[in-house]
């Protein structure tokens, strides 16, 4: 109960896997903390990705966060969200997000429609429009977290897998970077220095151009309130290519970041879930 009024707090379900091991990061410490700030203006309570739809009745919003990879739980999610839809539950993020939150294919529409993303195709027939690589990349379309994910010299499909899997060339990029953004407003960047250390990062300070970049896809996608992670990296050329569009549950690393542009974005955060409340 909120000790001044009396009048009781909006309560969260919040949905994350304590235990899922991450290479190179600890889900577990992030939402230990983001609950513990988020406790400052809502009832909070935990629950496994598994357990949410028998649990979604009983708060104002669910909240979900570093749950792992869908696929591990893809029945269970699928009835959450149907669960959800049909119960009129507030979902933060909400589900509306059309990037990674719906699959891949956002790549493929994207290369497609002339974004600058790394080249993406989905069927045997568009392989040709890839361009010369020394390697490529084959991954699945539902996939995550590298499941699924080989190396090829040549680009290939196998046969009937139109549809279901994407190609892209191997970028010999100089490294990746992310945007995080809450809502529509920025927050703040992180790079990975070496491309072989993905998640060794370090605050990026990003120059109008690449704002604009990273704004560019969070306009396009059509995500009402949540949080969303702009992934691109530095092409041979100079310039910025969409690796991944994380509208679903993107990892924060809240602990590389300063600790007043980790208070900032609790507090842009938690005013993002008022406003999906009201």
């Amino acid at each position: 109960m909120n000790a001044v009024s009396g009048a009781p707090r909006p309560s969260l379900l919040f949905v994350t896997d304590l235990a899922y091991e991450a290479r190179g990061r600890r889900y577990c410490d992030e939402d230990i903390f983001l609950t513990s700030r988020l406790r400052e203006a809502f009832d909070v309570a935990l629950c496994h990705p598994r357990d949410a739809a028998a649990l979604l009745d009983g708060f104002d919003a669910v909240v979900v966060r570093n749950s792992g990879p869908v696929l591990h739980y893809q029945e269970a999610y699928d009835a959450f969200r149907a669960r959800a839809r049909e119960a009129g539950v507030r979902v933060y993020n909400t589900l509306d997000g059309r990037a990674d939150m719906a699959g891949k294919q956002y790549l493929v529409d994207l290369s497609r429609a002339g974004f600058p993303v790394i080249p993406t195709v989905d069927r045997a027939e568009d392989l040709g429009l890839l361009p010369r690589a020394a390697g490529y990349v084959v991954k699945p379309k539902l996939g995550a977290d590298s499941v699924g994910l080989r190396f090829t010299e040549e680009p290939e499909l196998p046969e009937g897998a139109d549809g279901t899997l994407l190609v892209q060339p191997r970028i010999d990029f100089s490294y990746e970077v992310s945007f995080y953004f809450v809502d529509h407003d920025f927050q703040y960047a992180l790079h990975a220095p070496d491309p072989e250390r993905r998640w060794v990062l370090e605050p990026y300070a990003p120059g109008p151009g690449d704002l604009e970049f990273a704004r560019r896809f969070v306009e396009w996608n059509t995500l009402s309130h949540g949080i969303q992670r702009v992934d691109a990296c530095r092409a041979p050329e100079g310039e910025l290519l969409l690796v991944e569009l994380e509208d679903l549950n993107p990892y924060l690393s809240l602990d590389r970041v300063p600790e007043d542009v980790r208070d900032n974005f609790v507090a842009r955060m938690t005013d993002s879930v008022r406003a999906l409340l009201a």
